[in-house]
């Protein structure tokens, strides 16, 4: 009897020392997977591609035929400065046959070939309304080229913030899977000792429903990892399936000071400058009401001419009859619209209120622009600090759970220990993961909402090397 029990305790270190070996070595598998996809014939998409890829976005490309409209309309308004030329002919040609009849008065006929081509030249020199529709042209087009901007530079940090979300999930995945192996060890491990009788049913039941819960939690993280795919897909106009370096890196620093990262943001904002430009359309709109009872200078040249063959009104017709003759007229003229029952009047103050209100909405979205740089840049220094934390954690529940897995194994700690110290773990990796993706996420908002670049390498506001110990400087990337 004492044999029986003493074999299957000689047996368990030894069986506990291969799954964990096993354990270890599953975190490394994950790598190896990753290299290996990277080499598969599926199209690879890098972080830096992002900005290239994303002009294929059909918003996008609606957005630049608008700009390409707005452009058009420019020059057609532009033309009004140059001279007009109509041509005109009544009749190419026109034939004109008949007879006249009177009791009194010889019998007339009429048979004749006629043209009457005209030219006519205008030139306005003082058009008071011209002015305001080519400024109201000009600062539509540079608003659509705005709209157009805003909306690339919108599309590029979602797909950037898809693209984290993608690799997180990966992540989330892979440690799930890691949490999944320790659980199938531990459950090893607690039917090793239940067999050998020194441990509890209880134990193994505790352990099969920690290995369910975990299997649970791994596939919806697959799913979600799959939701996020097609997310990217979707953004980035992409047909079929695709690779991205699935390993979570910090994409780089924040080396500006707040007080820049105002400045710089409110100074380049697009859509601050779109409401100085709306308002300023307004306001020339508003001048062109008042443009339209001024009088207009013009300068006209008509040059007018008449063909015929043939004969009208006549006893005989003269078949080879041919006349021609031309007028040329060229005049200075004025227009002047004087009253029009004060409509342009009120139409003009319609305009001036409505700039007015642009105006409002200007200092409005300054103060949530100043609002969302202040936000993006403290949550960017918590998620760094955060970053710096959790690794710190994850080594301290390394430590733990290996400790507690000792005592586990000589019978001096129970297996629901050894289920919280694994869990803890779990929870740290994925703290860091999730801290990680936020600073990542705080580095391409601050870039989207300052117009600075992100550095590569890590500086205070002295251009000197960062070198305290706890510093995000010295977590690569």
């Amino acid at each position: 009897m004492l044999r029986r029990v003493i074999n299957p305790i000689l047996f368990l270190p030894l069986a506990l020392c291969i799954n964990s070996i096993n354990v270890l070595s599953s975190e490394t598998i994950d790598y190896k997977d990753n290299f290996l996809e990277k080499k598969s014939n599926k199209p690879f998409i890098s972080y830096q591609e992002i900005e290239k890829i994303i002009l294929n976005n059909q918003e996008l490309r609606s957005l630049k035929n608008l700009v390409t409209s707005a452009n058009f309309n420019l020059s057609s308004q532009i033309g009004q400065r140059y001279p007009s030329l109509d041509f005109q002919v009544n009749g190419m040609p026109k034939y004109v046959a008949g007879k006249k009849y009177s009791n009194k008065l010889t019998t007339l006929k009429t048979s004749q070939w006629t043209a009457n081509p005209s030219l006519n030249i205008k030139w306005d020199l003082i058009d008071h309304l011209r002015g305001s529709e080519i400024k109201i042209a000009k600062d539509n087009y540079k608003i659509a080229e705005n709209n157009y901007e805003i909306k690339k530079k919108d599309l590029i940090q979602e797909a950037r913030m898809r693209y984290h979300k993608y690799q997180m999930s990966y992540q989330d995945i892979q440690n799930k899977k890691i949490l999944v192996s320790s659980s199938i060890v531990n459950l090893d491990t607690a039917l090793s000792k239940f067999e050998a009788g020194i441990g509890t049913k209880f134990e193994v039941l505790e352990a099969e429903a920690q290995l369910t819960r975990d299997k649970q939690s791994l596939n919806e993280k697959k799913i979600e990892h799959e939701i996020n795919k097609i997310s990217l897909q979707e953004i980035l106009n992409i047909e079929g399936d695709f690779e991205i370096f699935k390993d979570q890196n910090l994409t780089g620093y924040w080396n500006h000071s707040l007080s820049k990262n105002i400045n710089e943001g409110l100074d380049q904002n697009l859509s601050l400058k779109n409401l100085l430009l709306k308002k300023s359309v307004k306001e020339n709109q508003a001048q062109s009401f008042l443009s339209q009872n001024k009088p207009n200078i013009y300068i006209s040249n008509t040059f007018s001419s008449t063909f015929s063959k043939g004969d009208a009104l006549n006893n005989n017709i003269d078949y080879e009859k041919s006349e021609s003759n031309y007028t040329n007229t060229i005049s200075l003229n004025l227009a002047w619209s004087i009253f029009n029952g004060g409509q342009n009047k009120n139409s003009y103050n319609s305009k001036i209120a409505a700039a007015e209100s642009e105006e409002y909405a200007f200092k409005n979205l300054k103060n949530v622009l100043t609002t969302n740089i202040n936000k993006a840049y403290l949550n960017l220094k918590l998620n760094e600090e955060k970053i710096i934390s959790s690794l710190k954690e994850i080594e301290s529940s390394k430590e733990s759970l290996r400790l507690s897995r000792l005592r586990y194994d000589v019978g001096i700690s129970t297996l629901k220990d050894v289920l919280i110290r694994q869990s803890e773990l779990s929870n740290a990796k994925s703290k860091n993961i999730n801290a990680i993706y936020k600073y990542n996420l705080n580095l391409d908002e601050l870039e989207r909402l300052t117009f600075l670049e992100i550095s590569k390498k890590c500086i205070n506001n002295n251009d000197n090397k960062i070198k305290e110990s706890e510093s995000i400087c010295n977590i690569s990337i």
